[in-house]
C-alpha cells in the first residue's frame, strides 16, 4: 500500500522511510517510530493501517536499512545502543514530521518500544508536533524531562513488562502529573511488545486492538 521515500532532515541531509497516504488529500499526519528491530514489515503495516484510518503515515528508517530478525535480541540491542537518539529525533524524526506538515497538516508522533522512548523525546524536542501516542517506551529523564513535554500524550504500557516496568511507568506518570502535563495513560495485562502481531509469543490481540482504537481516537481528536 505504501512506498519507500526520501525526505530532508533539518540539517539538509537525506533520510529514508516508508510512506502510506490516506485516501483524502488533506489528511493529518502521523510519524511512526520503529521498535529496536528496525523498520520491520510490522511497522510498515502500522503505517498502512493509519492510512486506512485517515492519516498520512511515515516511518523514518532510523537504522539506515538494517532490519534485525526477531530472534536476535543481542543484535537489536547493539543497533539501539549505537543509535544517536538526539540526532535521530531532532533530525530524522523531525524531518519526517516536517515532510507531513508541509501542506499545513497537523502531525502526531507514535512509536513502539524504542520508538515509544523516541516519541517522548520528540514530544519535548520537536516544535511542529501536535500530539503523541507512546507504546511501552520511556527515555532517561535527562533525554526528555516531563516539564519539557510540549504536547498532549496518550500512553500504553504492559503490566508484564521487564523493560518499562510498572514501577518505572508509575514514576513517569507521577513526574508528568507533577509537571502539569497532559497525559492519558492506559495499562494492559499483557507482555512488552503486545501490539506486534508478528511476534506471537508476546502479541495480545485484545489489548492491541483496544490500544489501537484509543490511539486513533486520540489522534482524530487532536489532529482532525
Amino acid at each position: 500500500m505504501g512506498t519507500s521515500i526520501t525526505f530532508k532532515r533539518p540539517d539538509g541531509t537525506d533520510a529514508s522511510g516508508y510512506l502510506a497516504n490516506a485516501a483524502r488529500g488533506d489528511a493529518p499526519g502521523v510519524v511512526v517510530i520503529q521498535e529496536w528491530w528496525g523498520l520491520q514489515d510490522q511497522i510498515k503495516g502500522m503505517c498502512d493501517r493509519f492510512a486506512l484510518a485517515g492519516f498520512d503515515a511515515l516511518a523514518p528508517d532510523l537504522y539506515g536499512g538494517v532490519v534485525v530478525p526477531y530472534h536476535d535480541a543481542d543484535a537489536a540491542n547493539k543497533q539501539m545502543t549505537s543509535l544517536n537518539f538526539m540526532d535521530a529525533t531532532t533530525q530524522s524524526v523531525r524531518g519526517a514530521v516536517q515532510y507531513l506538515a508541509r501542506n499545513g497538516a497537523k502531525v502526531g508522533l507514535t512509536g513502539f518500544c524504542m520508538g515509544g522512548a523516541v516519541t517522548i523525546i520528540g514530544a519535548a524536542k520537536i516544535p511542529e508536533l501536535t500530539a503523541g501516542v507512546v507504546f511501552y517506551g520511556i527515555p532517561p529523564e535527562q533525554a526528555a524531562r516531563p516539564a519539557d513535554v510540549r504536547i498532549p500524550l496518550q500512553a500504553h504500557f504492559a503490566s508484564k513488562d521487564d523493560w518499562c516496568t510498572p514501577q518505572a511507568v508509575d514514576a513517569w506518570e507521577k513526574a508528568m502529573q507533577a509537571a502539569g502535563r497532559a497525559l492519558e495513560l492506559h495499562r494492559y495485562e499483557a507482555d512488552h511488545g503486545f501490539a506486534n502481531e508478528q511476534r506471537m509469543a508476546v502479541h495480545d490481540r485484545e489489548a492491541a486492538e483496544l490500544a489501537w482504537s484509543r490511539a486513533t481516537a486520540f489522534f482524530h481528536k487532536h489532529l482532525g
